[in-house]
């Protein structure tokens, strides 16, 4: 008799969710998905009226498409060596009704509370009012929607707004001719202060961070950068030393473009790539400036002791890791945004919750869950076992310090995952896994329970 398998929610229909419910359809594994928006995609559906995208008009991935593919379905042979987000979006399009997909996506609907009751089972809350029970809850809600806007002394008497706010030089407010602070030195920042210091738009474009990075092209040797890759027979530490001497051989100095001098090596932290960056910073049209001391009415005082007259400020400072549906505190992040999680997936002690595509992978997080579903799939169809609590704290423990150990200390590290080094232990975790699960007789880890419960 073949087993009944466990009913299984997915919180979003972004990436991490649909890959992740392609994953289950193909096990036979039973799933509800409920998205907040009117149409798939997250992050890279522009104008999302969801209010939880960060795409702007002019945005480009910056992972190449021989990087960002899924396995079963290839980016269309004439896509340029980076799309455009229209691009992208339509590429999730395209696999989601080529999969049948999307009748069994629920749209317009949230999930507002998602809890554990006394048998272990998810009481799921839906923004219809409704409450179902399932198995299993798989949370994709992503980890780009909730901004971290950092709290300065004083006031501020001109226009200020998060980069997620961003979509083009004059929404949300027209910057043309504006002194504009931009403030952060990641992807998003490099990418509107390149944008915004072009001279018909912004009259001045400052850029100011509390520390200098390493700015890497999108291209070198002519070729798209993300796609040389170290053999996996290279030790890490001697592929890190190598592309580090290549990286600094190709780009100089920081000084040299007007920047301030980083205080790590290239790749002690999660890379800026921009294509243009340098070249605004080269050409005076990009200012630098260090961290923001306090807001003075129209003028903004720099750490250096400056201050200037300024219309506009762009946060840049990234987002927080927000699961407002889940009551559980032990299975929020902590002050320190840190959340370990075993293969970035699992919590040790709760076997019927899997966060999808909770990391920054290098070089894309777009088919990163992909990924991650084959071992979700195989616990769930009790082809893979998992190892012991106590197993899993140690083995979490070893992979933070294997992906992030080189990394300075902050809260834009704490989720970092070199992606060949990941799915290389994910794929060796699973055969250990089904070894486990064939020598236990195969049984099902989260048995199918839901299905008995009468509707709440």
């Amino acid at each position: 008799m073949t087993a009944v398998l466990p009913r299984a929610c997915i919180i979003g229909a972004g990436c991490s969710g649909f890959t992740t419910a392609k994953r289950l359809q193909d096990a036979g594994v039973p799933f509800d998905c409920f998205e907040l928006s009117d149409d798939i995609g997250g992050n890279w559906y522009y104008r999302n009226p969801n209010g939880r995208s960060a795409c702007y008009e002019s945005l480009h991935i910056d992972t190449s498409k021989w990087r960002l593919a899924f396995e079963d379905f290839p980016v269309p042979s004439d896509w340029p060596d980076f799309p455009h987000h229209s691009q992208l979006l339509q590429y999730f399009r395209d696999y989601v009704d080529h999969f049948g997909l999307r009748s069994k996506i629920t749209f317009n609907t949230g999930v507002t509370r998602a809890e554990r009751d006394g048998d272990g089972l998810w009481r799921v809350t839906l923004s219809t009012g409704e409450t179902r029970t399932y198995d299993v809850l798989f949370i994709c809600n992503g980890h780009h929607w909730d901004p971290r806007i950092p709290d300065y002394p004083g006031r501020f008497d001109g226009t200020a707004f998060h980069a997620h706010s961003y979509r083009d030089p004059f929404d949300p407010v027209d910057m043309r001719g504006k002194t504009v602070v931009v403030v952060g030195m990641g992807n998003s920042a490099m990418d509107v202060a390149s944008e915004l210091s072009q001279r018909p738009i912004a009259g001045k474009l400052i850029v100011s961070a509390r520390r200098g990075v390493w700015v890497l092209p999108k291209y070198m040797d002519g070729k798209a950068a993300d796609k040389a890759v170290m053999p996996a027979w290279v030790p890490r530490s001697l592929g890190v030393a190598l592309a580090r001497r290549k990286i600094k051989s190709a780009i100089g100095r920081m000084e040299d473009y007007g920047l301030p001098k980083p205080d790590h090596e290239p790749l002690d932290a999660h890379p800026s790539v921009s294509g243009e960056f340098l070249t605004r910073a080269g050409c005076g049209d990009i200012t630098f400036k260090p961290n923001i001391q306090a807001l003075e009415g129209r003028q903004v005082r720099f750490e250096d002791g400056s201050a200037l007259d300024v219309d506009v400020i762009i946060y840049a400072t990234g987002y927080r890791i927000s699961f407002p549906f889940l009551t559980d505190p032990n299975l929020q992040p902590d002050a320190d945004h840190r959340l370990p999680l075993f293969k970035r997936m699992m919590r040790a002690g709760v076997p019927n919750l899997f966060y999808m595509g909770l990391a920054q992978p290098l070089p894309t997080l777009v088919n990163f869950a992909e990924q991650q579903t084959k071992l979700a799939a195989a616990y769930l169809t009790g082809r893979y076992a998992l190892p012991s609590p106590g197993e899993m704290e140690r083995i979490t423990a070893a992979d933070e310090a294997a992906h992030m150990g080189h990394y300075y200390n902050s809260p834009r590290h704490t989720i970092q995952v070199d992606f060949g080094l990941y799915v290389r232990d994910l794929m060796k975790e699973i055969r250990a896994g089904d070894l486990r699960a064939r020598r236990a007789g195969n049984p099902l880890p989260v048995p199918a329970r839901a299905g008995l419960r009468a509707p709440a």
